[in-house]
């Protein structure tokens, strides 16, 4: 009888965790009541464990939702990029950033260097660090955001579209400078870039030095106005010339016999 009792009493108490949503409560009240019980806890105690374990599964939940709606190229960690192999770019600045002040005080990062040198994996791991934080965060190539913006401009969603990048907290721009833009591709990222002064933080990488943006952006003042945009209260971190990708590839066939 006193079983009977136990097993209706845990569906009803599983029913309300179904009805409110707290689905790690309903997982693991059984087992931490025992816990309560054996340990001697009083039930505010056993009430606390039950609700830290639902607040640490919500923000598991979110931080993966964040990660998931970044649509980052590959899972590269901060962690994992090798300073050593790189002493020019300064790791304690980069450490910094990705503790998120940047983003508070909605200051462009522009990572600017040769191919190879990193850039990717930075920007990468500054929004896997942003995403942790529970930030809304986009990552994207430069091309792609202006083929996005050309097709909704054939569909009459631009101002829909604008909306939409508007509401991330970290938009990071990779590959800035890669491809040449038409006159309305680079208007449209001057629009974004300039949407977001001093209102959200960007992240930019870029291979071309500032002298050279007028190669692929061919209106002078709209390339002056974008610069102006993009370095004002930034932090510029310089990865190199050499490519850590090329270097890799020779230490690699020099090992083989």
């Amino acid at each position: 009888m006193k079983n009977q009792s136990e097993s209706l009493e845990h569906a009803s108490v599983w029913q309300y965790c179904k009805a409110v949503r707290m689905p790690a409560i309903a997982a693991n009240f059984v087992s931490l009541a025992e816990q309560a019980v054996k340990e001697n806890h009083t039930h505010i105690r056993y009430l606390e464990a039950l609700l830290a374990l639902e607040c640490e599964e919500r923000d598991r939940h979110a931080i993966a939702n964040r990660i998931r709606d970044a649509q980052l190229p590959r899972m590269k960690t901060l962690e994992e990029f090798d300073f050593t192999q790189a002493p020019q770019i300064p790791a304690v600045k980069i450490r910094e950033l990705a503790e998120g002040g940047y983003i508070e005080r909605s200051e462009p990062v522009v990572l600017i260097g040769e191919c190879g040198t990193g850039k990717s994996h930075l920007a990468t791991g500054l929004c896997l660090a942003a995403c942790r934080q529970k930030r809304r965060v986009r990552f994207t190539t430069a091309a792609a955001l202006v083929n996005e913006l050309v097709e909704a401009k054939q569909n009459n969603h631009v101002r829909r579209m604008m909306a939409r990048w508007q509401k991330y907290e970290l938009i990071a721009l990779d590959e800035v400078g890669c491809v040449p833009l038409a006159d309305i591709g680079a208007e449209f990222l001057f629009q974004v870039i300039s949407d977001r002064a001093e209102r959200a933080a960007l992240i930019v990488t870029t291979n071309l030095p500032f002298s050279e943006w007028t190669t692929v952006f061919p209106n002078p003042r709209l390339c002056k106005a974008l610069l102006d945009r993009v370095t004002d209260r930034a932090h510029i971190v310089e990865t190199g010339t050499e490519s850590f990708r090329f270097r890799r590839t020779m230490e690699r066939r020099k090992k083989k016999p």
